[in-house]
């Protein structure tokens, strides 16, 4: 299976900050192909790599003190990648790390609601209840929600983006004492194109990947980064004078067809 991601993204930076871009394939990747260039006002910039949890890969560049004029940025990102990548390895704090209630997944106040809906189910039953459950009840609206909006919000109005209904998977499996993470990945396959996010819980040893969107095929999927929930995986993030996003393509393709048959499936590495 070969797999081919590009993603461009422009915008302009109005003063002295630093941004972080995380687009590019975890490091359990080997790929046959791979190029990442940011420029800045036409010219290339420095970038520099910081390797996080599960392979998780920030790319850091941006603007110094004393910049005071708006400055145009492009970042370009290409891979390509052949076969599948193992598994990525798991640190023992994995575990209660995902277990605990972070920014956007909320179990810690979902534990009636979780109790009441899921009650007696364990292991695969309840993971497959789960991700059934927030497909059935949870619409898939763009642009419904913003980066404000957390598990809570997203039970009350029943709709949300891809994010969102792997944050309410996430939230419900923790307040039902089963570790759950968020995954944000390329997805060859999915329409309309864009990055895309899933859940991924832990059954006996391994991560299993919950998509209750059913926009893509898992085989396919791509790793980018792992985290308790989005906070730990926008694409890009700045810190500083402000960023302002002007374009934005995501474009990843796959040469072989691939199908999902059932809910939960191992996700590659």
């Amino acid at each position: 299976m070969r797999r081919t991601l590009h993603t461009s993204l422009s915008g302009d930076l109005s003063g002295p900050q630093t941004v972080y871009a995380i687009v590019a394939a975890a490091t359990t990747y080997a790929p046959t192909q791979e190029s990442l260039v940011v420029t800045l006002d036409g010219k290339p910039a420095d970038v520099s790599q910081l390797v996080g949890p599960h392979g998780t890969r920030l790319h850091r560049f941006g603007t110094e003190a004393g910049t005071e004029h708006p400055v145009h940025f492009t970042l370009a990102y290409d891979a390509v990648l052949d076969g599948e990548a193992p598994p990525p390895l798991d640190d023992p704090v994995d575990l209660p790390t995902y277990l605990r209630p972070s920014r956007y997944c909320e179990s810690d106040r979902l534990g009636q609601f979780a109790r009441t809906q899921f009650g007696g189910l364990t292991g695969p039953a309840l993971i497959e209840a789960v991700g059934g459950w927030v497909h059935d009840n949870v619409a898939y609206v763009p642009g419904s929600t913003g980066p404000s909006h957390s598990t809570m919000d997203v039970l009350e109005s029943r709709r949300g983006v891809c994010r969102d209904h792997a944050h309410l998977v996430i939230s419900l499996l923790r307040a039902r004492n089963t570790p759950a993470r968020f995954v944000s990945v390329w997805a060859p396959g999915l329409s309309p194109m864009e990055f895309h996010a899933v859940a991924e819980a832990w059954l006996d040893g391994q991560w299993l990947v919950v998509d209750p969107t059913h926009l893509a095929p898992r085989r396919t999927m791509v790793r980018i980064a792992t985290g308790r929930d989005a906070a730990d995986s926008a694409f890009l993030s700045s810190y500083g004078a402000g960023l302002r996003l002007t374009g934005y393509t995501v474009r990843a393709d796959v040469d072989e067809p691939a199908t999902d048959d059932h809910l939960t499936a191992v996700l590659l590495g």
